[in-house]
């Protein structure tokens, strides 16, 4: 991403008109959320320049909970062998069947920010965009949330037989304000799998949406929703940037 691209939402967007959709239906999508030349960037840096991590959770009696967040690396992966990564994906599978967990690549952004991963990344100048003053007032604004203070984020890769269980997403304190997702997937079918889905009181999918380009969607997580199983003749991957807004202390203060 050109270093002198300025990163910025799209100076047409008006939030008034979707904070009205947001409030009647606690769901809205966002089309042209940037402008052009912008979304082409983030695309090329999600698809071609991340060192992606497999991620899981698995059983873990010693962790709190009795279960632990697994982020798989490439060298992770190459030490663990075919048959070793198999065993663990097998396992993953076994807990979806019980309708919990999930299986995705994924580039945890705010973690890396924090921690100094890779420094000079790109990546970290869109961390720093999606924690900027302007698009927190905007998910504030588009949201009517009194307070906006930051914004989790993750990047994500959704391959052919990679899911999401249904859940919902309240936090810990239940400091979540919001989901969003930023969509960079371009020509995706919906046969390929990889819907976002919600679902009803009676476990129907009420809605089910197509990833699309340059599209932001924010929705209330307290909804039970769940990403559908990419195909295995799924034409490609799917490229999103995931996260929370969120109303707890920011990440860096100052």
């Amino acid at each position: 991403m050109s270093a002198t691209l300025e990163l910025r939402l799209n100076p047409a967007l008006d939030p008034e008109p979707w904070a009205k959709i947001y409030a009647a239906n606690k769901l809205v999508q966002i089309p042209d959320i940037l402008e052009p030349e912008l979304a082409d960037e983030i695309e090329s840096l999600l698809s071609r320049s991340l060192q992606w991590r497999m991620v899981f959770v698995e059983a873990d009696p010693a962790a709190p909970g009795g279960e632990r967040v697994v982020q798989l690396t490439q060298q992770d992966m190459m030490q663990l062998g075919r048959e070793g990564v198999g065993r663990k994906i097998a396992h993953v599978m076994e807990r979806a069947r019980e309708n919990y967990g999930y299986l995705y690549d994924a580039y945890p952004m705010i973690e890396a920010y924090t921690s100094n991963w890779d420094p000079g990344h790109p990546i970290h100048r869109l961390t720093e965009f999606i924690n900027s003053p302007d698009f927190l007032e905007f998910g504030r604004q588009v949201t009517g949330a009194p307070v906006v203070t930051k914004a989790d984020a993750q990047a994500t890769r959704y391959a052919r037989g990679h899911f999401l269980t249904r859940h919902v997403d309240e936090g810990h304190d239940k400091e979540r304000v919001a989901a969003y997702t930023f969509g960079f997937t371009r020509n995706w079918q919906p046969d390929w799998g990889g819907l976002l889905m919600l679902l009803d009181e009676k476990m129907d999918i009420s809605k089910a949406f197509l990833p699309r380009f340059n599209m932001l969607s924010i929705f209330d997580g307290r909804q039970v929703h769940s990403v559908s199983p990419v195909s295995p003749f799924a034409g490609g991957a799917r490229h999103q940037i995931t996260g929370w807004f969120r109303n707890d202390k920011p990440y860096r203060e100052g």
